[in-house]
């Protein structure tokens, strides 16, 4: 089930690449904002609940999604980068092992417990 979840997020990561090229954008304004979303970890300076919502709203492919269709309907390529950098950017986290968090910590995410103790607990299960 493990390969089959990180094929399915390369898939949607390359559904994401795909859709920018029918963008006007430069390729580095991709990459350059690729890690921007990560900006919702800021969250945790002020603890492991804020660090959580703000974490999965910015990781959030609901989001990502609304916010490209916003922008096909309003015409906004703006809106329309804005969601496929969140898309593509949530499926390459997922693709890497990283989900959406629980509030008790960073490392517990609804894809598993990330790090020693987590490959631990999928090891055993």
């Amino acid at each position: 089930m493990k390969t089959t979840l990180k094929l399915e997020e390369l898939g949607m990561l390359l559904l994401g690449l795909f859709l920018f090229t029918s963008l006007e954008y430069s390729w580095w304004l991709f990459a350059a904002l690729f890690f921007v979303p990560d900006v919702g970890m800021l969250g945790y300076l002020f603890g492991n609940k804020a660090g959580a919502i703000g974490y999965n709203v910015f990781h959030h492919k609901g989001i990502a999604i609304l916010l490209y269709l916003s922008g096909l309907y309003l015409q906004s390529t703006g809106l329309q980068l804005a969601g496929l950098v969140l898309f593509s950017h949530a499926s390459f986290d997922r693709l890497l092992g990283y989900g959406l968090k629980y509030e008790n910590g960073f490392r517990f995410t609804h894809l598993g417990e990330i790090g020693a103790a987590g490959n631990k607990n999928r090891q055993a299960g």
